[in-house]
């Protein structure tokens, strides 16, 4: 994953949305990290298994019953795609979608701590627990311990703490059976659909 290419990327979202929200100057870092708890649970809920009570907690890697766009798999904006093709909102995986959208908040918060990824690169090492409940809990937990030190103006172990953070997302995304390439690709598509969605009036 080129760690670089994709923070250039990420800062020129940052700055398309401070500029379309009228945004300049804002402290926005502990929203960001909110965000970024807020979409780790709802990554967690596409994953499904903690999901106990249900008859098959499998993770969601497609859509199913197909969606807003198509009807019984067959796109409504394109008759012609024939009975056998989903659109292309259910060809995606909304379990990837999840993770990526994590990754673009990570890379945010990054930014905003003006974190020199050259500089930490060689010592990017994805962290795994064996289960993955477990460290789904873990990973929030990384979350929080960044989140507390730049609350309490600590910012001497902001880089170790991004870090950390960083290495257990990368862990993640591997107990979640992606590669870099998946990573890589579903975030510079999901960009795209971000700066869509800002010249919409998202």
């Amino acid at each position: 994953m080129n760690l670089n290419k994709l923070m250039t990327i990420q800062d020129d979202l940052d700055k398309h949305i401070e500029v379309k929200k009228g945004l300049q100057g804002q402290d926005l870092l502990d929203k960001k990290i909110l965000a970024l708890q807020v979409e780790l649970g709802e990554l967690a809920n596409e994953w499904r298994g903690f999901k106990f009570w249900k008859e098959n907690p499998q993770p969601r890697t497609k859509h199913f019953k197909g969606c807003d766009n198509c009807i019984g798999g067959v796109s409504k904006n394109s008759p012609l795609l024939g009975p056998y093709n989903e659109c292309e909102i259910c060809k995606s995986n909304p379990l990837l979608e999840e993770y990526v959208d994590c990754l673009h908040f990570i890379l945010s918060i990054g930014l905003d701590l003006n974190i020199n990824i050259d500089s930490l690169k060689e010592y990017f090492s994805p962290k795994k627990m064996l289960d993955i409940t477990d460290h789904f809990l873990w990973t929030n937990k990384k979350i929080l311990d960044l989140y507390e030190n730049i609350r309490d103006r600590n910012s001497s172990k902001a880089g170790l703490l991004y870090l950390n953070l960083f290495n257990s997302l990368v862990g993640l995304g591997e107990l979640l059976g992606f590669t870099t390439e998946q990573i890589e690709q579903a975030y510079l598509d999901k960009n795209k659909v971000n700066h869509a969605r800002q010249e919409s009036g998202y």
